[in-house]
């Protein structure tokens, strides 16, 4: 820990408790409070005991005695001993408060609205991605389960797709330049004049972040070719690479074509598993000297058909 590092979550916290109004009388322009409107939130999700209350929200007893006796004189909620334990109790919302909550959680969505009003779909997604590190970090109760998302390639991606290429075969397979050269040109050739009806690429974000990517290309006016799938390390076993493939065989056989091919090197068995998972059988191999290695090439191919069940999901 270093000095720079407390004042900057002390800095965040500043300007985060500014932006959404939390130092206010009266959160959101309601009559509540951020506690308040938080011990409502909570209770409008089912009844709780007043401790599990407290200890969900990590609120002193007190405190929380005192709003729960405000939200009862209102007509709010109610607390009753509870039918499993005569010493506990339980609170929970009238009719009233279900009503008080709903409306808080309209004014909470709208704020939040407001906010990525301004903000790019790009940067919308970086900031979902940072504020699901920033729980992971700092005390999510246990992992949280990644979101992984699918899109078209958009402004960058196309950059990105040859950077991370070239970055990460270096690393793990000690592949030269000629490698990424390959790539890039297989991603110029993608710029410069694909026909969005019979090809197209996708990016796979885990939390916002860019993790892979994939290629759907002509071959033959009846052959499509599935070109350069890749997923970073730490998005490994998520189900990223999968999904891609899936994503391509779907697009393949709206588009017509018959079946699809793909070349691959034996070095790459993550790869290779995904693809035989997918239906893909090893058409033909050869070795020979690339990318300052003696490799062993591999041909794979799938058959497509309409009644194909990828087709439908």
């Amino acid at each position: 820990m270093t000095l720079e590092a407390v004042a900057a979550v002390r800095r965040f916290s500043r300007f985060y408790t500014n932006m959404i109004g939390a130092l206010r009388a009266g959160l959101l322009d309601s009559p509540y409070s951020l506690s308040e409107s938080r011990v409502l939130f909570e209770l409008a999700q089912g009844d709780l005991d007043v401790s599990e209350l407290r200890q969900r929200l990590d609120m002193d007893a007190g405190y929380l005695s005192r709003i729960l006796g405000r939200f009862e004189a209102d007509g709010l909620a109610v607390r009753e001993r509870s039918a499993a334990d005569a010493r506990r109790q339980r609170i929970r919302l009238l009719d009233a408060g279900r009503v008080a909550a709903a409306d808080l959680s309209r004014r909470s969505d709208t704020q939040a609205a407001a906010l990525l009003a301004e903000v790019s779909s790009a940067d919308q997604r970086r900031l979902v991605g940072a504020m699901g590190a920033i729980e992971s970090i700092l005390g999510s109760p246990g992992p949280l389960s990644p979101t992984v998302l699918l899109r078209p390639v958009g402004p960058g991606d196309l950059g990105w797709v040859v950077q991370r290429h070239g970055l990460l075969y270096a690393d793990e397979y000690g592949w030269d330049g000629t490698f990424e050269a390959m790539v890039a040109r297989i991603v110029a050739d993608f710029a410069a004049g694909h026909d969005p009806r019979r090809e197209n690429a996708w990016i796979a974000e885990v939390d916002g972040e860019p993790v892979g990517s994939i290629f759907c290309v002509r071959d033959t006016d009846t052959t499509a070719k599935l070109r350069l799938l890749f997923v970073e390390r730490k998005a490994r076993g998520l189900g990223v690479g999968t999904r891609l493939v899936d994503e391509c065989l779907r697009f393949a056989t709206r588009a017509g074509y018959r079946d699809i091919v793909l070349f691959t090197h034996d070095v790459l068995a993550d790869a290779r598993r995904i693809y035989q998972r997918a239906g893909f059988e090893l058409d033909s191999s050869e070795r020979a000297p690339a990318y300052g290695h003696d490799l062993v090439h591999q041909h794979w191919r799938r058959e497509l058909s309409t009644s194909d069940p990828l087709s439908t999901v």
